[in-house]
């Protein structure tokens, strides 16, 4: 199957947002792609996509976004959206901290779907401009960082901060890693081929 060049982008990534229920990844979702805060947000049944094009490093990405149910008994469900993701970012709750105690169980979780060594894993702390809520202290997260290689980053869909930076650093990786592909090498991933500009797409 061949890809015929386009001026319209230079990457599609399928990046899969996942996590424990009520963490924010629906309003993480909906601030990311139409920079809007709904207070009144309801639960995710099943799965929802947004598409957004940013350009990172002069690069024109075009990003297909899946936030998935936290909730188990849509777990059959959701996991099927996980194979062929470029990124899988775990959403938890500075607030909660059986949230971020959870995050571990996901990782698991994505091992057992993906391919755990070539998809991007990154922790989005939401819910950061709750300062005096929070339960999940720094040193905390320092030390898990430290002890599972994962990056965290910390955002609050409600204000929007740190929402555009976490996409841009995750995009900005996954860019790095497709450069070190040779120029005319395809490769397909989930419904999308990544490839570089000057090669094929």
């Amino acid at each position: 199957m061949s890809l015929t060049k386009t001026k319209d982008y230079d990457y599609i990534f399928k990046i899969v947002l996942i996590g424990d229920t009520c963490v924010g990844k629906s309003c993480i979702l909906v601030r990311f792609s139409d920079d809007i805060f709904n207070d009144n947000y309801v639960t995710t049944i099943g799965v929802d996509f947004r598409f957004k094009t940013m350009i990172v490093k002069e690069k024109v990405a075009k990003i297909q976004i899946w936030d998935t149910a936290g909730e188990e008994r849509y777990r059959s469900i959701t996991t099927a959206y996980y194979r062929g993701a470029a990124a899988i970012l775990i959403c938890c709750d500075c607030t909660n901290i059986e949230s971020f105690n959870n995050v571990n169980n996901w990782v698991e979780e994505i091992g057992k779907y993906t391919d755990k060594d070539t998809v991007d894993k990154i922790i989005l702390m939401n819910k950061c401009d709750l300062e005096k809520e929070r339960k999940v202290e720094r040193s905390e997260i320092e030390k898990f960082e430290k002890k599972s290689g994962l990056k965290v980053l910390e955002v609050s869909a409600k204000t929007g901060e740190g929402i555009d930076k976490a996409f841009e650093y995750v995009i900005s990786n996954l860019i790095d890693k497709n450069e070190k592909k040779d120029n005319n090498t395809m490769v397909l991933q989930g419904s999308g081929f990544l490839g570089k500009q000057g090669g094929c797409c």
